[in-house]
């Protein structure tokens, strides 16, 4: 059967997004110390000109067997320049579940990270279990294939969620039938945190702070949950609400792009001229129901009604993407509709993040398993959030996942250090800012919330706003968690 083209606009915006284990005592302080090399590669360009070293670290595939197969990680460092200054190890991580995050700490200097940061600690970057460098696991996703998101895709009517539910089930079968060494169970936020402390140790340390975004969000709040005293100074940007993401996250997506998108909408609606896509915000949400209505009926060049929004969805991370997804909606308003070609069929450059992120979302914790709940929930959110609820609310290869949950998902602590900064921007499209005030609902008085004035996808450094930049760098720098929870205007941008 021929596919459509997928548009390779899509994947650079968007990629670009049972019994409980006791968390084990571990005689992690007697972990064999770690050696730093050179990087691989491709970590060397990707982290060009910073250098960079890299080190791994064997960790057990399944911590209720720690005597069993061991895994190699693979951690990244770029050192305090002033030694004298160190007071620690800051891990990081970029989200995902699935993304690489051994170039990082680049990526933050390349931003502007403070002096004080670089200086206060040996930034860790690090490819976690399964992902990249790190034991790599593999669904087999290809480039033709029907799965290239982990959100499922618009289902315009009833039809189209008993549709989904065929290749949700097909693409859960796909992944049990490639996991030929049987890693996929074992990627959990549980086990990663698990991970995190066994690095600790490799690197002599008796505590270890932590700076994640997205869902590393929920892999700082695991940790700071599960090993709360060896937790140093933990902050939490663009949360999603836990320490796993469940169907209401999911569904919290579709409240996000509502919030985001008349920012989206407003910018491209003083630049009328250039796009012509709309002179008003409301207008230019006309253009958006217009243009994927009809992707709909005609695709072009293999981007259809679904891929369009999902596109959309993607452009609403930051204004520094707003002009390349206004670009997308003209092409896709001008051009005319061509037939579906055909295609060559191979693995997917994202088949190894798509495999992480399903893995570890479907492992956490339990999903529905009954397709008319997803079709009740793609109605309700259709209606509610008319712009993308009908793709957020659709079925999930979750619900036909071959294994159940190997434990219940890691609860959060709120008994132990004061030590958690939760920065949130109000209007966020993956992790509105709902997910930050039920984070520090959850910690309590261990946490605080800064809530930011501002729209996008990631605060710290990556944001652009002073306030933010300050209370965060005076935490990891000072360890001066504020007194009470703080609003950061947009003016202090």
């Amino acid at each position: 059967m021929k596919r459509k083209r997928r548009s390779r606009l899509v994947l650079l915006t968007v990629l670009g997004l049972g019994a409980s284990l006791a968390a084990p005592a571990m005689a992690a302080e007697s972990v064999e110390q770690v050696e730093w090399g050179a990087c691989p590669a491709d970590v060397v360009a990707g982290a060009a000109p910073h250098q960079l070293q890299c080190a791994t670290v064997p960790v057990p595939l399944d911590y209720a067997d720690p005597g069993g197969t061991q895994i190699d990680l693979m951690i990244s460092r770029l050192a305090s320049p002033t030694p004298e200054k160190r007071r620690g190890v800051l891990m990081l991580n970029p989200g995902g579940p699935g993304g690489s995050g051994l170039t990082l700490s680049a990526l933050l200097m390349s931003k502007g990270l403070p002096a004080g940061v670089a200086e206060s600690y040996d930034v860790i970057g690090m490819d976690t279990r399964g992902v990249g460098h790190s034991s790599p696991v593999s669904c087999g996703f290809t480039t033709t294939g029907p799965y290239v998101a982990n959100i499922p895709p618009y289902a315009v009517d009833d039809a189209a969620v008993t549709a989904q539910a065929k290749v949700a089930k097909e693409v859960a079968e796909q992944c049990a039938a490639n996991d030929r060494d049987g890693r996929l169970r074992h990627l959990t936020t549980a086990n990663t945190a698990r991970d995190l402390d066994r690095i600790r140790a490799a690197l002599g340390e008796e505590k270890a702070s932590f700076l994640g975004y997205s869902y590393g969000s929920a892999l700082g709040a695991a940790y700071a949950s599960m090993f709360p005293e060896r937790s140093d100074r933990i902050v939490l940007d663009s949360n999603i609400g836990d320490t796993h993401l469940d169907r209401d996250g999911m569904r919290r997506y579709a409240l996000g792009m509502e919030q985001t998108f008349p920012d989206f909408a407003e910018w491209v609606a003083q630049r009328h001229d250039a796009y012509g896509l709309g002179r008003t915000p409301e207008e230019v949400r006309q253009t958006y129901f217009e243009i994927a209505g009809r992707l709909d009926e005609q695709p072009v060049d293999g981007l259809d009604g679904a891929l369009f929004r999902l596109s959309t969805f993607g452009g609403l991370f930051g204004e520094t993407v707003y002009g390349r997804t206004a670009q997308l909606w003209q092409a896709m308003r001008d051009s005319a509709p061509v037939k579906d070609v055909p295609a060559g069929d191979q693995l997917s450059p994202a088949d190894n993040s798509l495999s992480v992120f399903l893995s570890v979302t479907c492992n956490d914790v339990e999903w529905p398993e009954d397709v008319d709940t997803y079709r009740r929930g793609v109605a309700e959110d259709r209606e509610r959030y008319p712009l993308y609820g009908a793709a957020t609310a659709n079925i999930l290869p979750c619900a036909y996942w071959p294994h159940e949950p190997a434990e219940p998902p890691v609860a959060i602590n709120d008994e132990g250090p004061e030590n958690v900064l939760i920065v949130q921007n109000h209007r966020d499209a993956p992790t509105p800012h709902r997910g930050g005030e039920l984070l520090r609902e959850k910690f309590a008085d261990r946490s605080r919330l800064v809530s930011v004035d501002g729209s996008g996808h990631g605060v710290y450094v990556l944001g652009g706003n002073a306030c933010a930049l300050n209370v965060t760098t005076s935490f990891l720098v000072d360890g001066k968690l504020p007194a009470q929870d703080q609003a950061c205007g947009a003016a202090a941008g």
